[in-house]
């Protein structure tokens, strides 16, 4: 088999192109227009589609004049623990910069004056425990509440998560050690809430699902977990892909390998908490955050190169990713 520096396709990019396993074979790739009939592209059936600049547009919401914070949702972010406090900083960073109106950070004591300090735009709630997630507020006034960055898995974390699944019955967002415990406790898959958001990245999606043969088959048991949970699954990585309970796949078109650090998975859940909080529907929510989240890390990467690249810049650069979708 050819294994290509450069590929130029026909009118549109193939499957295999968006998966990694695939990449040594197709390198970077074009598609040219070869003149085929764009109404017939556009109403041929299929459930796989690759977002672009102008399907973000479409979903981003204007704002009205007399607006307020009570608008724009409070999001709840469970995050952090010992030594882990960064992941609750950046989750709640990016959900106030992805314009929810009000965001609570619920952290063990040990993470109080580091959230208050770097975080003053955020209320904090604290566990009465100093180093884990052991308990958690009233749940009543929160739109939606993004939960897992950070946390760890003690027993009692364990404990207080299964707590949240069962009191929480509106769509959530479930990242990193979320996650985990979910692998961990198969019987807790059931009752995540419907329509929820899971952001795996390879590792942890096997963690979910066990091993595949090949991406293809990646792929349909990424569908099957949509479909099974009755909620939107991100598979994290170059083109994320985001998977419906409906079997459509959307395919992201923008990020780079400088987002490849740690903390940038954080960033994206304080994103989707955010704009979930606003009443976007979790489909749009995932497309919409996914691809400002990789929007962040392509203008960064210009300013400051993609080595350089932290996660912290995503946070930065998210005011000038709004900006580009507005801006025509």
């Amino acid at each position: 088999i050819i294994r290509a520096h450069y590929t130029i396709t026909f009118q549109l990019p193939k499957l295999a192109f968006m998966l990694p396993q695939w990449h040594e074979y197709t390198g970077e790739w074009i598609a040219v227009d070869i003149g085929l009939n764009k109404t017939f592209i556009r109403q041929a059936e299929t459930n796989h589609f690759l977002v672009t600049l102008n399907d973000a547009r479409k979903i981003l919401r204007p704002r009205a004049k007399f607006d307020h914070k009570g608008v724009y949702g409070h999001a709840l972010i469970v995050a952090g623990s010992y030594g882990k406090m960064g992941a609750a900083v950046l989750a709640s960073r990016a959900a106030l910069r992805s314009g929810v109106g009000l965001v609570t950070a619920h952290a063990p004591g040990c993470g109080y004056t580091i959230l208050q300090t770097a975080v003053p735009e955020a209320m904090v709630s604290v566990d009465k425990d100093q180093e884990h997630f052991t308990d958690f507020p009233s749940l009543a006034n929160f739109s939606t509440i993004g939960i897992g960055p950070g946390l760890g898995q003690s027993p009692a974390t364990v404990k207080a998560f299964q707590e949240i699944l069962l009191k929480f019955r509106k769509p959530m967002v479930i990242d990193a050690d979320g996650l985990n415990i979910l692998a961990s406790n198969e019987a807790l898959l059931t009752q995540v809430p419907q329509n929820s958001i899971l952001t795996p990245h390879p590792k942890e999606f096997e963690r979910l699902v066990g091993k595949w043969s090949d991406d293809f088959d990646r792929l349909e048991k990424q569908k099957q977990l949509a479909a099974r949970l009755k909620s939107v699954i991100i598979l994290k990585g170059a083109n994320s892909s985001i998977a419906s309970p409906l079997g459509q796949v959307f395919f992201n078109s923008t990020g780079n390998p400088g987002m490849s650090t740690g903390g940038t998975g954080d960033v994206l859940t304080g994103i989707l908490a955010g704009l979930l909080a606003q009443d976007y529907t979790p489909l749009d929510t995932a497309i919409l955050g996914v691809f400002l989240h990789g929007l962040s890390g392509d203008l960064t990467g210009l300013e400051k190169g993609q080595a350089s690249l932290v996660a912290g810049d995503l946070v930065d650069f998210l005011p000038q990713a709004f900006l580009k979708l507005l801006t025509k």
